[in-house]
C-alpha cells in the first residue's frame, strides 16, 4: 500500500510542494530514495534508520522505496527526514495522511531538530494558500507563530510525531497566530506598522537642507535618489538614516522581509523596519543580481525587496552592473537564467546612490583645490550612462560642509510627514507608491493646474526631456504635493521637481 505526506523544497525563492510517497514491497531488504534527491536527502536514509532503531522500531524485511514527486524538480534540504521516517513507521496504518505537511530534521536518537529553511518555506506555502496544517519541530513554533492561517503541531521527538498521526482527530494545534506588537494604524481595513526607534537620526546631519528635503521626498514616494558631493559632506549619513523614515509596512510585507532574512541564514526579527543593503563597489555581478553555476541563488537586488539598496561610490561599480541594474529599476523584478534554472525575483526597492563630483573629490570644495583634469572628470562622469541616470528620480548636488552648520530636523519629524503621505496615498486608493505608478495611474492621480502644465511644457522643450523623464517629474511633483497636503499639483511643486533633475 502506498502512503503519502507532503513537504516542500525551493524553486528560486518560492516553495514547491513535494509529495513524499512510500511503498514497502516484497523483495530483498533495501532502502532507496528516488525523485532527483540531493546528497543531503540521500544522507537522510542513515539518520532515519538510526532514529527509528533508537526508538525500538524494527525494520521489516522488505524493499522500502521513497519517491519525491514531482520527479523533475531537484529537492534538497534536511526537512524531509521526518516525513520519510513517519511513512516507514506508520506503513501498517490504513489512514490517509495526504492532507498533512510534515517538516523536520532528525537526530540519530530521534529528536526532531529545527531547520533554518522552514520559515521561508512555510511562509511561501501560506502565501500560495496551499497549506492548512503542518507538523514542525517544537523549537520552531515561536518563529512560525508569526505566519497566519496555518495550524502548527509541534513535536520534540519522532515518537511524538508517530503518536500524533496515529490519532490525528485528537490532535490539538500548539499555537495561534501572534499579533505584531508595534505602533500601527488601519486604512481600508488593512493595518500598517511602523518602527519608531530611530537608531540613526537626521539630527546628526548638520546643514544640507536641500539634501534632507530631497531625502524626505525620496522616502515619502519611494523615489530613486542620487547624492553628489565632496567627501565628508554627509552623503552616506543621509542614506543610512533614510531606512528609518521609510513608509510603514503591512503584516504581509513584514513577513516577506523576514523570509528574505531567513533565506540569507539570518534570524528573522519581524520588526516593521525595511531592509538596508549596501554592497561594496567591488561586488561581482552574480553577488548583486543572483546566480550560481547550477542553482540561481538570490543576490543583493532581490534581498533589497521592499527595502533600500545603497550604492556608495557609484561610478566605481562595474559598468556591466550599472547597466544590468536598469531592468530591476524599471520593472521591479530581476530574472536570472542558468542552464538548470530560470528564476524571477521581485525587486521593488528604493535605490539610493552617492558619488563624488570628480575622481579626487574636491571639485565642489571651496577650501581644497581639485587635482583632476577636464578629461579625467569627463571620463569619471561618463561611467554613468544617460539611460541609467534616466531611471533616477531625484539628483542633488550637496554643498561642502561648514563648521557653523546646525541640525534642523529629526528623523521622528520626517517620519511623521512620510506617514501622513502614506495615509493620503492609501486613502485615495493607490496600491503602489508614487514612484511606482503606471502610465494610466499617472493620468489618474497626477492632476496639474494650468500654470503647472505650462511650466512642464516649457521644460520639455527647453531640456529635451524624454517621456520617462516627464513621467518621473510628474510623480515627484505628486509626492511634493502630498507633503504639502494638496490634491492638485501647482507650479511650485513642478518647479521643485524640475530642480531635482540631473544636469548635463
Amino acid at each position: 500500500m502506498m502512503k503519502m505526506v507532503s513537504c516542500a523544497t525551493y524553486e528560486g525563492i518560492e516553495a514547491k510542494v513535494v509529495h513524499v510517497e512510500s511503498t514497502l514491497t516484497k523483495g530483498l531488504p533495501s532502502f532507496s530514495v528516488v525523485g532527483m534527491a540531493s546528497a543531503s536527502i540521500n544522507e537522510a536514509k542513515e539518520r532515519v534508520k538510526s532514529a527509528l532503531l533508537s526508538n525500538e522500531f524494527t525494520f521489516p524485511p522488505k524493499r522500502i522505496t521513497i519517491n519525491l514527486a514531482p520527479s523533475d524538480v531537484k529537492k534538497e534540504g534536511s526537512q524531509f527526514d521526518l516525513s520519510i521516517a513517519l511513512l516507514i513507521a506508520l506503513d501498517y496504518i490504513e489512514d490517509d495522511f495526504s492532507e498533512w505537511f510534515v517538516f523536520g530534521e532528525l537526530g540519530l536518537d530521534g529528536v526532531v531538530k529545527e531547520n533554518i529553511q522552514l520559515y521561508p518555506l512555510l511562509l511561501s506555502l501560506a502565501n500560495q494558500k496551499i497549506i492548512k496544517k503542518a507538523v514542525v519541530p517544537y523549537e520552531s513554533l515561536e518563529k512560525l507563530s508569526n505566519i497566519p492561517k496555518i495550524e502548527f503541531y509541534g513535536v520534540k521527538t519522532l515518537n511524538e510525531a508517530i503518536e500524533l498521526l496515529k490519532n490525528p482527530n485528537n490532535a490539538v494545534p500548539n499555537i495561534i497566530y501572534k499579533k505584531i506588537e508595534y505602533p500601527s494604524y488601519t486604512i481600508n481595513d488593512k493595518e500598517y506598522y511602523f518602527y519608531d526607534n530611530y537608531i540613526e537620526d537626521f539630527l546628526d546631519v548638520k546643514g544640507q537642507e536641500v539634501a534632507k528635503r530631497a531625502a524626505l521626498i525620496s522616502a515619502a514616494g519611494f523615489h530613486n535618489l542620487l547624492l553628489e558631493g565632496s567627501p565628508g559632506c554627509g552623503k552616506s549619513m543621509i542614506a543610512q538614516r533614510l531606512r528609518y523614515i521609510l513608509p510603514p509596512l503591512s503584516s504581509d510585507e513584514i513577513l516577506d522581509i523576514a523570509k528574505l532574512d531567513a533565506l540569507e541564514a539570518k534570524e528573522p526579527n519581524f520588526k516593521p523596519l525595511r531592509s538596508y543593503r549596501a554592497p561594496h563597489h567591488s561586488s561581482t555581478t552574480a553577488s548583486i543580481f543572483g546566480g550560481g553555476s547550477s542553482r540561481a541563488k538570490i543576490g543583493e537586488v532581490g534581498l533589497a525587496h521592499r527595502g533600500l539598496l545603497f550604492f556608495d561610490e557609484l561610478p566605481h561599480f562595474q559598468k556591466s552592473v550599472l547597466e544590468a541594474l536598469r531592468e530591476p529599476l524599471q520593472d521591479n523584478k530581476i530574472r536570472v537564467s542558468r542552464v538548470n534554472a530560470k528564476v524571477e525575483y521581485p525587486s521593488d526597492f528604493l535605490f539610493v546612490s552617492a558619488m563624488n563630483p570628480c575622481p579626487c573629490g574636491n571639485l565642489l570644495n571651496n577650501q581644497k583645490e581639485c587635482r583632476c583634469s577636464e578629461l579625467e572628470i569627463q571620463r569619471y562622469k561618463n561611467r554613468l550612462s544617460d539611460p541609467f541616470l534616466d531611471r533616477i528620480d531625484i539628483c542633488v548636488v550637496m554643498q561642502h560642509s561648514n563648521v557653523n552648520d546646525r541640525a534642523s530636523i529629526s528623523s521622528k519629524e520626517m517620519h511623521k510627514q512620510v506617514i501622513e503621505v502614506h495615509k493620503r496615498v492609501k486613502l485615495r486608493g493607490q496600491e503602489h507608491f508614487n514612484a511606482k505608478l503606471s502610465d494610466a495611474q499617472i493620468e489618474k492621480y497626477c492632476i496639474l493646474n494650468a500654470e503647472a502644465k505650462e511650466i512642464l511644457d516649457i521644460a520639455v522643450t527647453r531640456f529635451a526631456l524624454s517621456f520617462r523623464s516627464i513621467k518621473k517629474i510628474q510623480k515627484v511633483s505628486l509626492t511634493i504635493a502630498d507633503l504639502e497636503g494638496s490634491d492638485i499639483i501647482d507650479k511650485n511643486h513642478i518647479l521643485e521637481a524640475l530642480s531635482y533633475r540631473k544636469r548635463g
